[in-house]
Protein backbone atom coordinates (compact mmCIF):
# COMPACT_ATOMS: atom_id res chain seq x y z
CA UNK A 1 0.00 0.00 0.00
CA UNK A 2 1.58 3.37 -1.02
CA UNK A 3 1.27 6.27 1.36
CA UNK A 4 -1.00 9.27 -0.76
CA UNK A 5 -1.82 11.78 1.11
CA UNK A 6 -0.69 13.15 4.11
CA UNK A 7 -3.03 15.87 5.92
CA UNK A 8 -3.18 18.16 8.92
CA UNK A 9 -6.52 18.20 10.76
CA UNK A 10 -8.00 21.05 12.75
CA UNK A 11 -6.46 19.77 15.75
CA UNK A 12 -2.98 18.86 14.07
CA UNK A 13 -3.31 15.56 14.62
CA UNK A 14 -2.56 13.92 10.64
CA UNK A 15 -4.40 11.86 8.52
CA UNK A 16 -2.85 8.78 6.37
CA UNK A 17 -4.85 7.49 3.41
CA UNK A 18 -3.90 4.77 1.35
CA UNK A 19 -5.20 3.83 -2.36
CA UNK A 20 -7.17 1.36 -1.35
CA UNK A 21 -9.04 3.11 1.54
CA UNK A 22 -9.17 6.03 -0.94
CA UNK A 23 -10.81 3.14 -3.67
CA UNK A 24 -13.35 1.77 -1.01
CA UNK A 25 -14.26 5.13 -0.85
CA UNK A 26 -15.01 5.07 -5.11
CA UNK A 27 -12.21 7.73 -5.38
CA UNK A 28 -13.93 10.48 -3.43
CA UNK A 29 -11.63 12.51 -0.89
CA UNK A 30 -14.46 14.90 1.16
CA UNK A 31 -12.85 15.06 4.44
CA UNK A 32 -16.04 13.53 6.29
CA UNK A 33 -15.36 10.34 4.87
CA UNK A 34 -12.11 10.47 6.52
CA UNK A 35 -11.96 12.25 9.51
CA UNK A 36 -13.64 10.86 12.37
CA UNK A 37 -16.01 12.98 14.76
CA UNK A 38 -15.16 13.95 18.59
CA UNK A 39 -17.18 11.74 20.86
CA UNK A 40 -19.22 14.53 23.10
CA UNK A 41 -19.09 14.45 26.77
CA UNK A 42 -22.54 14.16 28.29
CA UNK A 43 -23.41 17.05 30.25
CA UNK A 44 -25.89 14.91 32.72
CA UNK A 45 -28.78 17.18 31.61
CA UNK A 46 -31.59 14.88 30.18
CA UNK A 47 -32.51 15.66 26.52
CA UNK A 48 -35.94 16.82 27.16
CA UNK A 49 -35.14 19.18 30.39
CA UNK A 50 -32.37 20.75 27.50
CA UNK A 51 -34.95 21.30 24.57
CA UNK A 52 -36.88 23.11 26.87
CA UNK A 53 -34.34 25.24 27.97
CA UNK A 54 -32.90 25.46 25.30
CA UNK A 55 -35.79 26.41 23.37
CA UNK A 56 -36.45 28.76 26.37
CA UNK A 57 -33.56 30.46 25.63
CA UNK A 58 -34.20 30.54 21.76
CA UNK A 59 -37.59 32.23 22.14
CA UNK A 60 -35.89 34.90 24.26
CA UNK A 61 -33.34 35.69 21.97
CA UNK A 62 -35.62 35.45 19.30
CA UNK A 63 -37.63 38.25 21.61
CA UNK A 64 -34.55 40.27 22.38
CA UNK A 65 -33.67 40.19 18.20
CA UNK A 66 -37.19 41.99 16.98
CA UNK A 67 -36.76 44.43 19.24
CA UNK A 68 -33.10 45.68 18.08
CA UNK A 69 -34.67 45.45 14.50
CA UNK A 70 -37.44 47.79 15.44
CA UNK A 71 -35.07 49.98 16.98
CA UNK A 72 -32.61 49.94 14.42
CA UNK A 73 -35.57 50.79 11.54
CA UNK A 74 -36.96 53.53 14.26
CA UNK A 75 -33.10 54.77 14.15
CA UNK A 76 -33.07 54.62 10.24
CA UNK A 77 -36.36 56.16 9.35
CA UNK A 78 -35.61 59.20 11.83
CA UNK A 79 -32.04 60.04 9.76
CA UNK A 80 -34.97 59.52 6.52
CA UNK A 81 -33.84 55.98 5.47
CA UNK A 82 -36.93 53.78 5.63
CA UNK A 83 -36.95 49.72 5.26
Amino acid sequence: MSEVNVRKHEKNSVLQDDTEKIAEQDYILTPGRYVGVEEQEDDGEPFEEKMVRLTSELSDLFKQSHKLEAEVKEKLGAIGYEL
